[in-house]
């Protein structure tokens, strides 16, 4: 089933995200109070976006289980659930896909390939895949072997000093993107413009398009402002807290055009 209105599933902030996968910050104190009101702001923008909320169940025994982006990929034709890199993610994608079964066919990762939906940018029909510590390249060619009947062409692309590709570039416009050009080379985005994030805001890539719409984290202002004076619409929310678990705006929801 296709709505004319896109729905974003989410999931609620667990008790334990204070144990969530740590690569590449140092692990500090999340205020879980905070962060849920956070992820209540982002919902309330979504919804004034034009999305329609769906919540998945909540899972307190899964630290990282807010971050469902990584457990799937959404095409326009089928979901594709991930098997994700860090083994105690593994066990979020059954209520994901639970969910997602409403709204696209299913297709599944199967070992030892391994992917996170963080690592997946799609761009028209191009869909780049971050080779990462949590993304393999078996995990790229089963993607490429699922997409592939729907006019997908798979790209692999070399990540460095971030979690995943979504940390260092997001498609921001049609052949657009903004990108931090020490994580990733903005010539793999063929065809694409690249616009660097602000030197001093170097996780400031992570951007959810909505539409015209981009949802940016409002610890990025001098980013977001670069944004702004090329046209486009950019609302910013509070996102401290979950940035702590090595998040960024995109890994709190999936669209479901």
């Amino acid at each position: 089933m296709i709505s004319t209105m896109p729905t974003a599933l989410t999931r609620p902030v667990p008790s334990s995200i204070a144990r969530c996968e740590l690569t590449h910050l140092e692990r500090t104190r999340i205020d879980v109070d905070v962060a849920r009101a956070q992820h209540a702001e982002y919902e309330a923008t979504l919804r004034r976006l034009g999305c329609a909320i769906e919540r998945i169940e909540a899972a307190d025994d899964q630290p990282d289980s807010v971050f469902v982006e990584d457990t799937a990929v959404v095409l326009d034709e089928i979901a594709v659930i991930t098997r994700p890199g860090a083994a105690s993610r593994r066990p979020e994608t059954a209520a994901v896909e639970r969910a997602l079964a409403r709204y696209r066919p299913i297709h599944r990762l199967e070992a030892p390939a391994t992917m996170d939906g963080g690592d997946v940018l799609r761009v028209g029909r191009t869909i780049y895949v971050g080779l990462s510590s949590r993304t393999t390249e078996a995990g790229a060619r089963q993607l490429s072997n699922a997409a592939a009947p729907f006019g997908y062409t798979v790209e692999c692309v070399r990540v460095a000093g971030c979690l995943h590709l979504k940390s260092a570039a997001t498609e921001i416009g049609e052949q657009l993107v903004v990108c931090n050009p020490e994580w990733v080379d903005p010539r793999a985005f063929r065809g694409c413009e690249a616009i660097p994030v602000d030197p001093g805001e170097p996780f400031a890539a992570n951007v959810l398009r909505i539409g015209r719409s981009l949802v940016c984290a409002a610890a990025y202002p001098r980013t977001s402002g670069v944004l702004r004076s090329r046209g486009l619409e950019v609302h910013a929310v509070e996102a401290s807290e979950l940035a702590k678990a090595e998040a960024g705006v995109t890994c709190c929801s999936l669209i479901v055009g």
